[in-house]
């Protein structure tokens, strides 16, 4: 039997629209997908009657087990011969851990190819009305990892550089560390009056958005109910929202502070 071939594909930011139009022809096709936790599961409709739909769901703090079981998944049902796609939230190269999975077909002399999406801390900043980048204001954009802390409570982040040499940041996955996120970038010379925004839910019809600043953020944060998934943007393009704010959000819910 000759081998199949895998794509990993991303899913795109939440709005099953943004898909793009490659990646939707692969879940057209496939007769194996593979989905995440945060993939809109509209576009699974878009599957073959016949194709056999896997949830790998990672929930934050538990994705160790289910990684290798995905590895397992991908590699298993590739040598049976089948069209696999393993469709990934945003982009699967954007802490997706796509280039690990990439590696264990490599491995397994299985060919793939990867389907680029749109990560989240471009997607929710626009749909809430922030364009990371903007002439005058912000000329550079850095995406950072909310995990910034290791279970024995080393930081490898190089938190200077990071609040010198950056004017828009995006922290995926941080809610659970937003104090500690602030401190740090306030400790290491970002001013406490720097502007933040929290996206959560982006691009969907869940969106709320929290604005503040570094020293009071993480307070409005809670007290908005805040949680995961949620994106955290740090930086002065954070104040044009109050211009550009396009997308409607959840009626009610919205605590923007300027």
């Amino acid at each position: 039997m000759s081998k199949g071939k895998v794509y990993l594909v991303g899913a795109g930011p939440g709005d099953p629209k943004l898909m793009t139009v490659y990646g939707l022809e692969c879940i057209q096709k496939a007769d194996v997908i593979i989905y995440d936790r945060l993939v809109n599961q509209d576009l699974l409709q878009y599957a073959k009657n016949e194709a056999q739909l896997i949830y790998a769901g990672k929930e934050p703090g538990k994705h160790d087990n289910i990684q290798e079981q995905i590895h397992q998944w991908l590699v298993e049902k590739a040598l049976q011969g089948k069209m696999v796609v393993r469709l990934k939230g945003g982009d699967p190269f954007v802490f997706g851990r796509g280039g690990e999975e990439a590696e264990v077909l490599v491995k397994h002399g299985i060919p793939f190819e990867v389907i680029p999406g749109i990560t989240a801390g471009i997607a929710a900043a626009a749909y809430a009305g922030i364009p990371v980048t903007y002439r005058h204001l912000a000329t550079s954009f850095t995406i950072v990892t909310g995990h910034v802390r290791s279970k024995h409570g080393a930081d490898s982040l190089n938190w200077r550089a990071l609040a010198d040499g950056s004017d828009t940041i995006a922290f995926y996955m941080g809610i659970g560390n937003l104090p500690y996120i602030c401190q740090q970038l306030i400790q290491h010379g970002k001013d406490p009056e720097t502007k933040v925004a929290i996206i959560e839910w982006g691009t969907t019809m869940r969106q709320r958005t929290v604005v503040g600043t570094l020293q009071n953020i993480a307070e409005k944060a809670e007290g908005a109910g805040i949680s995961h998934p949620a994106i955290i943007l740090v930086g002065e393009v954070v104040k044009l929202r109050e211009t550009i704010q396009w997308f409607p959000e959840l009626e009610g819910e919205i605590v923007d502070t300027k």
